[in-house]
């Protein structure tokens, strides 16, 4: 299986990228700003199921092509890292943007739920974004590549769900000082940017995973 120091490090990654705003944050924050903490934290419970398709996705698809071929695995390594980079350059060029959500209407726990879950499965970035971080953290010498792509993006989805509950519930409890100040999420965007770039440039300067 993965081996400990592999994913002590993706724990630390992933936690690094789950807390630079980006879309999933920024439209659970605009949730939780317009309707409160708790149709924050349902969107964010709905927006991690929808996500779990593109792991399922990832990690029966991939994993047989990383499996099979050492080549295959450093192209997508490469891909991976300047993905990383462009999602950072991205950050930074709309770091102005601010998602607010209009519908003030009370809404059932089953809508808000189905609202997330469309997010999240219908978000084409997600298999991509899975497909650009998963293979770095993986050793096909020590099991199913398969099975070490699905416990990492299983374990991404727990960490984010954790990390973007505190979002919700944070913006739920201060969205008056939040939706005042639209340059404070501006901020947060662009260093997040910079250091998604960082994170690209690390993974494509580090060695290739035996």
């Amino acid at each position: 299986m993965i081996p400990p120091d592999n994913l002590v490090a993706f724990a630390v990654a992933s936690v690094v990228i789950i807390a630079i705003p980006g879309p999933s944050v920024l439209f659970v924050i605009g949730r939780s700003l317009s309707l409160g903490r708790r149709a924050g934290v349902l969107s964010v419970v709905g927006n991690a199921l929808g996500t779990v398709p593109a792991v399922l996705a990832v990690a029966f698809g991939v994993g047989a092509i990383v499996a099979s071929s050492v080549v295959a695995f450093t192209v997508i390594k490469i891909i991976g890292a300047v993905y990383l980079v462009w999602l950072g350059v991205q950050a930074i060029r709309h770091r102005h943007a601010h998602t607010t959500d209009a519908d003030r209407t009370p809404a059932s726990t089953g809508r808000l739920l189905r609202q997330g879950f469309i997010v999240g499965i219908t978000n084409p970035k997600t298999i991509a974004f899975f497909v650009a971080v998963l293979p770095q953290f993986i050793s096909p010498s020590t099991g199913p590549v398969w099975a070490q792509l699905l416990l990492l993006g299983l374990t991404f989805q727990a960490l984010a769900l954790v990390c973007d509950s505190v979002w919700a519930l944070a913006a739920g409890t201060a969205r008056t000082w939040f939706a005042r100040s639209p340059r404070r999420m501006s901020t947060l965007s662009g260093t997040g940017g910079v250091m998604m770039i960082g994170l690209g440039g690390t993974l494509a300067l580090s060695g290739a995973k035996s």
